[in-house]
């Protein structure tokens, strides 16, 4: 099999984040370009479709591509940031005893150097959302970044996928139609296929 490649498809600047990591990240920027043109995409088409729509067809796995990225931003000193959550007790009505409070619980960016947060996200529709408009300002305020970067794949990789994972055009859109918050994050997205 011929060896295909990631490639980067598309450059999106959500709250300015293109322009803030040029500035002041440009080294680790080159960094995050060089792990997605060293990712081996045909080492991750290992999915056998179960699916009415395209049964018995191999797709890519996002479980795999997951590990192909974690393998190569591990090799450049990038490493995941995890925070404990300690769920608020004292919202419950007067009266209201849970039965069992979770504990263990986490949020994990997948990967941290030097302020600036990297999420890939081969996921379901609402995780890029929350990506973005949530996790990356969690991350913010909790002084781990100060700006993101996330990875997704544009919609002609997302149809060698299975259904329901979400695509880049998809996330745009619903950025632009949700606009900027003054709480947001600089986040750059990057759109990715195969070569």
């Amino acid at each position: 099999m011929v060896e295909q490649k990631m490639r980067i498809a598309g450059i999106y600047s959500f709250n300015k984040g293109q322009e803030t990591v040029l500035n002041e990240y440009p080294d680790l920027l080159k960094e995050i370009e060089e792990v997605i043109l060293c990712v081996d995409a045909t080492k991750c088409k290992t999915k056998t479709s179960e699916e009415k729509t395209m049964p018995g067809q191999m797709l890519y796995s996002p479980g795999d591509l997951n590990k192909c990225f974690k393998e190569e931003f591990y090799k450049k000193g990038w490493n995941p940031v995890r925070v404990s959550c300690e769920y608020p007790t004292q919202f419950y009505v007067s009266g209201y005893t849970p039965k069992k409070l979770r504990t263990g619980a986490f949020r994990e960016m997948d990967f941290v150097k030097r302020r600036l947060g990297v999420e890939v996200q081969f996921g379901k529709y609402p995780f890029m959302v929350y990506n973005v408009a949530a996790k990356m300002t969690i991350f913010r305020n909790l002084f781990h970044i100060d700006v993101g970067v996330e990875i997704v794949p544009v919609k002609a990789m997302a149809d060698e996928m299975s259904s329901g994972v979400s695509y880049y055009e998809q996330f745009l859109w619903d950025l632009e139609k949700r606009g900027i918050s003054n709480i947001d994050t600089p986040v750059l997205i990057i759109g990715i296929d195969i070569s």
